[in-house]
């Protein structure tokens, strides 16, 4: 049995833009507390660290597409956390 996996397509980000820089930009601004309130998930709560967190996020595609969604939306407005409303 010789599978092949496609690749997955992201609808979003940018082409060059890696799950592991999306995590720990999102860090950088919201720490990993504010993080785990903005996207309520263990792995963000719980003893965070970028490793735990990729390997969650690329086994669970909800959660993968949560902080794909908080990164474009911070990215189209600006990287202030001052002015985050969402």
């Amino acid at each position: 049995m010789n599978e092949t996996k496609k690749p997955r397509t992201n609808k979003y980000p940018p082409q060059g833009i890696t799950l592991e820089m999306m995590v720990t930009k999102l860090v950088e601004v919201y720490g990993w507390e504010r993080l785990g309130e903005k996207i309520n998930i263990r792995c963000f709560n719980f003893d965070p660290s970028i490793k735990s967190s990729l390997i969650f996020l690329r086994k669970t595609p909800w959660a993968r597409e949560e902080v794909e969604a908080l990164y474009q939306w911070r990215d189209s407005r600006g990287w202030n956390p001052k002015d985050d409303h969402k």
